[in-house]
């Protein structure tokens, strides 16, 4: 049996005894085996996986352990993966990584009633949760510069779009721009290795590589060995909220569900009438031979939320320069609005997002089948009924209940007005031809059907 221990590092070397003994409260709950999971995922950091089932399946043995001292709280491991190390010692991000989880997962997760399901549900409450995570771990203090560039995009992506998303995220280092993507693989990792080496061109030493993830599915895809800034929200609307608060510009690679939620996500609190002034940033880009891709995108935001919402963001094709300066240039307009609006450069305060978008949304076959996917309501409203919709394939896809629901029940079943499912029918259908619901070589099976009113 190998056991390994690890001293507290950052933020989590400074606890009270008070505070350490609230985590040992926390050892025989629910979320201590999620804490457990989300440490074994962040051992296997770079490792391009998004089956969890195959990630832990080997690591049956493998456990983590709060020790107390007086200075603190100690984590050890027992059995851990190999891939962590190097030459026996654990790589110093990885270490840094597990201490991120215990803050989040445990300390946080404390202060919140996370152990017993009872987070703030008032929409103010939400977002002042959202900021105190994002402070504990001090995103928030580093976050003043108006540099912070959130990157989306499929974690199931060719190598072509990777070597462009590398391509965008050098142009943006170039610009001393900070990134902060997801954390996985893909769409995620190679924006934070162009800025990389960018930032090391310009010799600029202060390069963050931000990655938000939630603990369902940083279980399906660990964090890539780029991130030097971990933070695990409680929720996927949570994880949401955090990236459009302290983001100043926001890129859109190709992806899949998972990306199609998120642009749906933001169109929707983009459209809100108190958002209208507000700048925001946003693009959508890839390289030469992915206009079908945007085009079927833009199309189907077009028939659903309409030209408004297609006014919000501008599609690039090609041309990575470009797409830094139009970020670059639209962190000055942010700039110069939140000076106007008395608002902070590191958290948006002044940004209004609707309750709805806010409660977390549990996918089952109930609430799938449940949501209402017609055109005779608010668009704020539909983008979000089709945000969840997409978040519940994500969840089918590769989270662990999500796909443990599949296997028992069956696919999800969505309904609604004939137009819009087959439109939805038609863009999924897309995705699975260009292999972006799974990693290239895993035979996709679709967890849901498509039924028409």
């Amino acid at each position: 049996m190998k056991k390994i221990q690890l001293n507290p590092v950052g933020w989590m070397s400074q606890l009270s005894q008070v505070e350490v003994s609230r985590l040992e409260d926390t050892t025989n709950s629910e979320l201590y085996r999620m804490f457990r999971n989300c440490c074994l995922a962040v051992l296997n950091s770079g490792v391009d996986e998004d089956n969890y089932e195959a990630l832990f399946s080997p690591y049956d043995s493998f456990e983590i352990r709060l020790i107390k001292r007086e200075r603190g709280v100690k984590l050890e491991l027992i059995n851990p993966p190999e891939v962590g190390f190097v030459d026996n010692r654990l790589v110093r991000g990885v270490h840094e990584h597990l201490f991120s989880v215990l803050r989040d997962m445990l300390y946080m997760g404390n202060k919140y009633a996370f152990v017993h399901q009872q987070a703030p549900l008032d929409s103010s409450g939400i977002t002042d949760m959202v900021f105190d995570m994002l402070r504990h771990a001090k995103v928030i203090e580093s976050n003043n510069d108006l540099n912070t560039i959130v990157c989306w995009g499929g974690h199931s992506i060719g190598l072509t779009d990777y070597k462009y998303t590398k391509d965008v995220g050098y142009q943006l280092g170039l610009r001393e721009m900070n990134i902060c993507t997801g954390c996985g693989p893909g769409a995620m990792k190679g924006p934070m290795k162009g800025a990389a080496i960018g930032h090391a061109k310009q010799r600029f030493k202060e390069g963050r590589y931000i990655g938000i993830s939630e603990p369902s599915i940083i279980a399906a895809e660990p964090p890539n060995a780029i991130v030097n800034e971990l933070v695990i929200m409680p929720d996927i609307e949570k994880r949401l909220e955090a990236f459009v608060r302290i983001a100043h510009g926001i890129v859109i690679f190709p992806g899949g569900v998972g990306t199609a939620e998120e642009l749906l996500y933001l169109l929707g609190i983009l459209s809100h009438e108190r958002n209208a002034q507000q700048p925001y940033p946003l693009v959508l880009t890839g390289p030469a031979g992915s206009e079908g891709y945007f085009e079927a995108i833009h199309d189907f935001i077009g028939s659903t939320l309409g030209k408004s919402a297609q006014s919000k963001y501008q599609i690039i094709i090609d041309d990575p320069a470009e797409v830094a300066k139009v970020l670059c240039q639209g962190s000055k307009k942010v700039e110069q609005y939140r000076l106007a609006m008395g608002d902070a450069f590191s958290f948006n305060w002044s940004l209004k997002i609707e309750d709805d978008f806010q409660q977390p949304f549990i996918p089952s076959h109930k609430s799938m089948a449940a949501l209402n996917l017609h055109r005779d309501q608010p668009l704020s409203d539909l983008a979000s009924n089709l945000r969840k919709a997409f978040s519940g394939i994500v969840a089918g896809n590769v989270k662990a209940e999500g796909v443990k629901q599949i296997r028992e029940l069956g696919p999800f079943h969505l309904s609604g007005e004939a137009d819009i499912m087959s439109r939805i029918d038609a863009l999924l259908k897309q995705f699975v031809a260009q292999q972006r619901m799974k990693l290239p070589g895993t035979e996709y099976q679709p967890c849901y059907t498509i039924n028409r009113d």
